[in-house]
């Protein structure tokens, strides 16, 4: 469920509530009517692929510069509505995609399976969404999961872990090693399984990682990241220079995350962890974004330890592009990747995989 619906966070009042969705609704707006003057057809691609990318980057700068300058009960409220407008109008996306959508709790953690229908999947995904360790949830990825399940052929498990300010690290690793421990203590193959995540959730991939090795836990197949968020201590040269290109807002927040753990720990910025026991790891992001340092660091790193690395990083494209923007041609690339990545692990692991992979049907890309 989404934060605001659990018994122990607190939302605001209606009257409130509804002035802040108001607001939101403004700021979005106010933010749009800045776009034609930012000359939105300049850019490294068409001109309708850079306005969508200049009117997707103003719509996103708007909803997190407006959502994290609220108090925390009234963010959680607008997390609400959107939530709820997501289990609206994503379902009948992820059915026309033929997967099916369900809730479900592994481990004691609730979040959404995705499975294609009529078909036995191929392996298991446990992902992890974004949002920066404080907000979204597994419904407003319905679309990207949906996307994910039919492209690899794997079921999926979106968990719907603890956030903060309410529940600072390391309650989302918690969470999420519970989850992974429940379907292996259910007979989860960890030869077919994989953990994948964007953003926060990216980061959180890691820790989970560095969790599952300190309890001698079997790892995955492979890691499937995007724009994933290594390190916290956020002072590389791209987190300023693509301040102007990115949607991140320039202030990132992450002290209500580490909540008073040094930022540069290798649990939660895990480019300084040791990553030699890694599994075979997918990365993609793009030049444009705040976050590209830090992960061309985290890339040097995985390949200085000996990790069986597929990168894809996209010239033009901002954080979490594949999601944001499904319709560009990077986004495409990547996801004929990301199917690439998932099958080549599933057959190397098993070569009797190799029929049931190349029964997965096509995606129009």
């Amino acid at each position: 469920m989404v934060m605001g619906k659990r018994d122990d966070v607190e939302t605001a009042i209606a009257p409130i509530a509804t002035v802040a969705v108001v607001g939101l609704g403004q700021q979005v707006v106010n933010g749009l009517v800045r776009v034609p003057f930012r000359r939105p057809w300049r850019g490294p691609a068409g001109v309708l692929h850079n306005l969508g990318a200049a009117t997707t980057r103003q719509v996103l700068r708007s909803f997190m510069g407006y959502s994290t300058s609220l108090p925390i009960e009234e963010f959680r409220s607008i997390e609400v509505v959107l939530d709820d407008l997501c289990r609206v109008a994503l379902p009948p996306f992820v059915r026309g995609l033929g997967v099916e959508m369900r809730a479900g709790s592994v481990g004691g953690v609730p979040g959404l399976w995705y499975r294609r229908r009529n078909h036995d999947p191929l392996g298991t995904i446990v992902y992890l969404h974004g949002g920066g360790y404080i907000g979204t949830s597994p419904t407003m990825y319905a679309a990207f999961t949906g996307w994910l399940a039919r492209e690899t052929g794997c079921e999926i498990f979106v968990a719907d872990y603890r956030l903060a300010p309410e529940f600072p690290f390391p309650a989302g690793v918690i969470d999420t090693i519970s989850v992974v421990r429940e379907l292996l203590d259910d007979g989860a193959d960890p030869d077919t399984m994989f953990i994948a995540g964007d953003s926060g959730g990216g980061g959180l991939a890691g820790s989970l990682l560095f969790e599952m090795q300190q309890q001698e836990l079997p790892l995955p197949a492979g890691l499937i990241l995007f724009s994933p968020e290594v390190d916290l201590i956020l002072d590389e040269p791209s987190i300023s220079e693509n301040a102007g290109r990115d949607i991140l807002p320039w202030n990132i927040p992450v002290a209500a995350y580490v909540h008073g753990v040094d930022p540069s720990d290798n649990e939660v910025s895990v480019v300084n962890a040791d990553v030699s026991h890694y599994p075979p790891t997918f990365v993609a992001f793009g030049d444009d974004e705040m976050f590209r340092d830090p992960i061309r660091r985290f890339v040097d790193v995985l390949e200085a330890g000996g990790v069986d690395t597929t990168v894809v990083e996209e010239r033009g494209m901002f954080h979490v592009y594949p999601i944001l923007m499904p319709w560009a041609d990077a986004s495409r690339r990547t996801y004929r990747e990301v199917g690439r990545f998932v099958s080549e692990r599933l057959v190397a692991r098993n070569p009797f995989n190799q029929a049931a992979a190349n029964a997965v049907p096509a995606v129009e890309h």
